[in-house]
């Protein structure tokens, strides 16, 4: 009897045990999914908060694109630049060492960029510190059907920023059996017919003087004391283009410095493609 209530009693011990076992690791489980949840809970409230505090900026599509026209396809005739001299000749000389083919090129390239945005096509005879022969540069304006050719130089001498535009002068032909008529013009001429080298420019004088004179009316408004026309000479640069040619000579290589100089190749080629505009015009008006 001893011995069975003393079984019965352990049974109710271990039961009891077994039972505190499972509740406590009941209570664990419990409490371990609640720190859980606690923990996944607050990274959660937290990043929610900080978003509510620190929105996402709304991001802002740049504008468009803004894209240059395409600039206009050169148009009219060719514009032939000649910066003078170069290599060995230097031209006209200054103080310092300042020579006349250095400036002149520096406009000539200063030319052409203005030039080339009113929609010209320009050619240099020289780009570098060669010096083409006086054929070579008429042959490079006459290698085209269309072309207009402006000679660039700095002179020795004169009033300081004063600029001129010359046109060639040639003497009166002499009557002989080689001449021949180009318009209403006698043109000397070599035997197989063919209009003389040396006087390619003869028949496009007219138009060289018109050209001269509306390219000096705009230089004398941008040069003060400059002549508001232009000035025929023999230039002989000139005497072979043919094609309309002129030449223009700013002041002066010794009363100047290299900045002042070159400080006027914007408004000198202002004044040249005002008077290109005004020469096609009149070409065109007597077209018509």
């Amino acid at each position: 009897m001893f011995l069975f209530r003393e079984r019965r009693i352990t049974s109710g011990i271990l039961c009891a045990v077994r039972n505190s076992n499972f509740s406590l690791t009941l209570a664990l489980v419990t409490a371990f999914a609640g720190f859980l949840f606690v923990a996944q809970a607050i990274p959660a409230a937290a990043q929610q908060e900080e978003q509510q505090s620190n929105p996402t900026p709304t991001v802002q599509q740049p504008p468009p694109v803004q894209v240059a026209p395409p600039p206009s396809p050169p148009n009219g005739p060719v514009i032939v630049l000649d910066p003078a001299h170069g290599g060995t000749d230097t031209g006209a000389r200054g103080e310092n060492g300042l020579a006349e083919k250095d400036i002149v090129l520096q406009i000539a390239r200063a030319i052409r960029e203005q030039l080339a945005r009113d929609g010209d096509r320009v050619v240099l005879t020289r780009n570098d510190d060669s010096n083409p022969s006086y054929d070579d540069r008429a042959a490079t304006a006459n290698a085209f059907r269309d072309a207009i050719f402006i000679s660039i130089h700095v002179s020795s001498t004169g009033t300081p920023g004063t600029v001129r535009a010359y046109y060639d002068q040639f003497a009166a032909p002499v009557p002989s059996a080689a001449t021949a008529t180009v318009g209403s013009k006698p043109v000397a001429t070599e035997t197989n017919g063919l209009i003389a080298w040396d006087e390619a420019q003869r028949p496009h004088v007219d138009a060289s003087h018109r050209l001269a004179d509306l390219i000096q009316s705009d230089l004398a408004q941008s040069f003060s004391g400059s002549p508001s026309v232009s000035i025929a000479a023999p230039v002989r640069t000139l005497r072979s283009v043919n094609a309309p040619a002129v030449a223009i000579e700013i002041s002066s290589v010794s009363g100047s410095t290299p900045d002042s100089l070159t400080a006027g190749a914007g408004p000198l080629a202002t004044a040249i493609s005002e008077g290109l505009k005004k020469f096609r015009q009149s070409n065109s008006a007597e077209a018509r």
